[in-house]
């Protein structure tokens, strides 16, 4: 004896009475991938902290420049920027732990303050770090920013 068979359960392709019911497809935009620009090779970049002593460093960035303690370093400044540079006629030497000590005169001629962050640039095929305060890098990222209502725009 066999049982009868139950029919399928399959919802009609049209409501009664209605239109056929059909997902609506949207395409959306696709956003151009803009090409961004490669960071050097022969720059190392990295972020310190000046403390009260004018102290500042980065363990990566001096191990990629090989500095010792008691290489002799010469410190210039000028616009924000200071830059430390291996020299055996250096008047600072390289401390043993692995940070630089900034002197109080070029700390105030670049307007550095304790507890100030500085971006850090080290250039091992010159032998020299660089050490750029925030309103410099303010500077050029708004020399480079956008102009206002551009967002979305498309060239």
């Amino acid at each position: 004896m066999t049982a009868p068979l139950i029919a399928a359960l399959i919802p009609p392709r049209a409501r009664p009475g209605g239109r056929e019911h059909r997902p609506a497809v949207v395409r959306l935009p696709v956003a151009a991938v803009p090409e961004v620009p490669e960071a050097p090779a022969d720059v190392l970049y990295g972020f310190g902290r000046i403390d009260s002593s004018g102290r500042v460093g980065d363990r990566a960035m001096t191990a990629e420049l090989g500095w010792q303690p008691g290489d002799r370093l010469t410190f210039t400044a000028a616009a924000g920027v200071v830059t430390a540079r291996r020299e055996p006629g250096g008047m600072v030497v390289m401390p043993s732990k692995p940070y630089l000590v900034i002197p109080a005169a070029l700390r105030r001629r670049c307007g550095l303050q304790p507890g100030d962050r500085v971006l850090l640039a080290v250039f091992p095929d010159r032998d020299a770090l660089a050490a750029y305060s925030f309103a410099v890098v303010d500077q050029a990222l708004r020399a480079h920013a956008p102009a206002p209502g551009a967002e979305g725009r498309r060239a």
